[in-house]
């Protein structure tokens, strides 16, 4: 089977010819340059990733991931998130981009160059702007989460102008050819869920099946944590997988397999840990470990629980996705 076909098998619960490999981000420099020559979609191709990413970038003159406050209302100091500064009705105003200006987030260009070189993988594209994360990262934690006792209503606007952004962008990345879509939404912690299950129903559920209805391809929703009480909403919702898994938070991955996976497919669970190591064989041990708990019988992508990110050592990243190639075959 073709990458992409390989994809579409298991988005619609089919067993493929073999596990697909669908790393969603890749935010190591050093991995990029080292075995990609710097270009990022040839390093999704290079690691045997049956998925590349649709190019994207941020708002022209973003302060994103710098210093000071963003067109979101978030606070950066020297690159890290610092605190958010939206606390009232005209803060969302001030601190809510246009959904007009989605178009200048990408280059249609560099879309049909991705396609052209790369025709047989499946195209994808992911965001972190949603509802609920883009929003408690805007007002600050203390704010936000005060805010849903006090003044539902101040957070319901909050979440509705995140939501239309969201919509806008999935849809102009769908436009531009991406067969998947990521809802970057980090909801829990080691404990759980960061709200209740009746307040995620109230406040969060509805504007994620209000971004799943307006799009024609498949959502997977990614989240750090133990997201496995919310799992049923995510059903609800409408994703068709969801995207981390992370085991350090308590996911376990045979668990959600069989109470899920008819409904889900999962990806992701393997511990990003190993890779911040040397040991070649805990690395390959965490392989072993995801393939036989997630692959069986098909609705399992191998991927990181997180992502590729910065100090990980590149001989671990390398190993575990040659490794993970030969184990995937059915």
């Amino acid at each position: 089977m073709k990458p992409r076909e390989r994809v579409a098998a298991v988005l619609k619960h089919r067993q493929p010819d073999r596990v697909p490999l669908f790393e969603v981000w890749i935010d190591n420099d050093e991995l990029v340059a080292r075995i990609g020559g710097g270009d990022l979609q040839r390093t999704h191709v290079e690691l045997g990733l049956d998925s590349v990413l649709l190019p994207s970038h941020n708002l022209p003159g973003s302060g994103a991931w710098k210093d000071g406050v963003d067109e979101w209302g978030r606070v950066w100091k020297q690159g890290w998130y610092a605190g958010g500064v939206v606390e009232t009705e005209a803060d969302i105003e001030r601190y809510t981009p246009s959904v007009e200006l989605v178009e200048q987030c990408f280059d249609p260009a560099s879309a049909r160059e991705v396609r052209r070189r790369y025709p047989d993988h499946c195209l994808f594209y992911g965001s972190h702007v949603a509802p609920f994360t883009s929003s408690y990262l805007a007002a600050g934690m203390d704010t936000f989460f005060i805010a849903l006792h006090r003044r539902p209503e101040f957070v319901r606007r909050l979440m509705e102008s995140r939501t239309e952004w969201c919509i806008g962008m999935f849809q102009r990345a769908a436009g531009l050819g991406a067969e998947v879509l990521v809802l970057g939404e980090d909801a829990a912690h080691n404990g759980g869920p960061m709200i209740s299950l009746e307040m995620w129903r109230e406040f969060v559920l509805p504007y994620h099946q209000r971004i799943v209805e307006a799009v024609d391809v498949p959502v997977i929703w990614h989240s750090d944590g133990d997201v496995t009480t919310l799992l049923p909403m995510a059903v609800e919702a409408g994703f068709a997988g969801v995207h981390s898994l992370e085991p350090a938070a308590g996911v376990d991955l045979e668990h959600v397999k069989r109470e899920y996976g008819a409904d889900l497919v999962l990806v992701g669970n393997a511990d990003a840990a190993t890779l911040c190591a040397s040991d070649m064989e805990a690395v390959r041990s965490e392989v072993r470990r995801c393939m036989a708990q997630g692959a069986p019988g098909g609705g399992y992508m191998f991927s990181t629980c997180s992502s590729i990110f910065e100090g990980m050592n590149l001989e671990a990243v390398e190993e575990m996705y040659r490794y993970a190639a030969t184990l995937a075959a059915y």
